[in-house]
């Protein structure tokens, strides 16, 4: 009983955090089914504007292609992202060397560059070879970052190298050692990396809104952002196109959550 009332200050903290942090989504899930003056109002109550609101928003942007792209972009390169990286990883590690470590520290230097500062010389580059307004123009940038690197890097600190050696001497390849050993023992640091490669992706704006040029080739982000390019905002039909843009990134963490936990903290089961 007295560490429960000890523990009671720390309960209640947490419940308020928890309730400022998640009234962001309920007025967001709120406000799509309002009016756009309800929203101006900050109405709390969910209305019966939710059909008009859909209608309203497939009227004025292409909210199924929008997905589509977006999904397409996102999947392409979570999945090119996880093999690219943990191959990297695994050779950083694994055959580990001080010229592997100095190129490492300068994968980590290029964290600190800002991506508006390659943002030019990078669509030039893909205009070179026309691939301006395709996926892979999309896709390519994205499939190989620092941070997953090194994330696969140290998670393979963790791993048992005697297992690799045992392997090597059962006759086993690199490849197959990879895929059928490292790869299944090393699902959480996968899982917080996909978590991690698609919602970052999912939810890109300034690279996409630069390369494709043809809108019919928009993802969620920028349909979002079209919404509220004009004159006159419906904040109805706008939130609800917020809201249905941030469900799979949602879905996907809540899905992943506790691998994801799991891979961040480097741990191997």
């Amino acid at each position: 009983m007295t560490k429960s009332i000890a523990r009671l200050p720390g309960y209640i903290f947490l419940t308020i955090f928890a309730i400022f942090s998640l009234f962001p989504l309920y007025f967001m899930a709120v406000s799509a089914t309002n009016t756009s003056k309800d929203v101006l109002a900050s109405r709390l109550i969910p209305g019966g504007n939710l059909i008009n609101n859909f209608k309203a928003l497939t009227a004025a942007q292409d909210l199924g292609s929008a997905l589509w792209y977006s999904a397409l972009y996102a999947v392409g390169i979570t999945v090119l992202a996880l093999i690219i990286c943990s191959i990297a990883g695994y050779g950083f590690e694994i055959f580990h060397s001080k010229g592997k470590d100095f190129l490492m520290s300068i994968l980590l230097l290029a964290m600190m560059i800002p991506f508006a500062a390659i943002m030019i010389p990078l669509f030039q580059m893909f205009a070179k070879f026309s691939m301006v307004n395709s996926a892979w123009a999309v896709i390519l940038p994205a499939i190989s970052t620092p941070f997953l690197i090194m994330l696969f890097r140290q998670s393979s600190r963790n791993f048992p190298h005697e297992i690799i050696e045992a392997a090597r001497i059962d006759g086993l390849g690199e490849l197959s050692i990879f895929t059928r050993i490292y790869m299944p023992t090393m699902k959480a640091t996968y899982a917080a990396a996909a978590v991690i490669t698609f919602m970052t992706a999912w939810n890109n704006f300034l690279w996409p809104k630069v390369i494709l040029i043809k809108n019919e080739y928009q993802t969620m982000p920028m349909l979002v952002s079209n919404l509220s390019a004009g004159y006159v905002t419906d904040f109805g039909v706008l939130m609800l196109a917020v809201l249905i843009a941030s469900l799979p990134a949602m879905i996907v963490f809540l899905a992943l959550q506790r691998s994801f936990a799991e891979g961040m903290t480097g741990a191997i089961k």
